[in-house]
This record gives C-alpha cells, structure tokens and sequence, in this order.
C-alpha cells in the first residue's frame, strides 16, 4: 500500500478508533467501511475486518501500517 493511502486510511481509522472505544467490533467494522467510503478510499473486505480487530482488542486507535503489514 502507498504511504499516502496509509496516511488517508489512517486518518480514518484515528477518528473510528477515537469515538469507537468499547463499541462492539460489528460497529466498529461498520464505521470503518462508512469512513472509507466518504473519504474515497476502498480497501480489501479482509483488510477492513483486520483493522476492526485490531481497533477492538486494544480500545482504540491502531497502526495501519502495523495491522497491515505495510
């Protein structure tokens, strides 16, 4: 992935993961893909769900680039 996608995508998944702590993992997958989407950015079904996950098990915001493996 380009660091200018990660950059936007990360920018997505600071605001989710800030408003999002607690929230169950569905809603949080939801948010995801709705933020992806108003920003333009498509990632891959099992992208998203990784980066939900991710968001769930700590709470909160979480490295793309680290959740990713980019």
């Amino acid at each position: 992935m380009q660091t200018e996608k990660i950059q936007a995508v990360q920018g997505v998944v600071d605001r989710v993961g800030s408003y999002q702590e607690g929230a169950p993992e569905r809603t949080v997958e939801q948010e995801l893909r709705e933020g992806l989407g108003e920003a333009g950015l498509e990632l891959t079904d099992d992208e998203v769900t990784r980066l939900a996950a991710a968001i769930d098990d700590v709470d909160g915001i979480v490295d793309v680039g680290e959740v990713l493996g980019d």
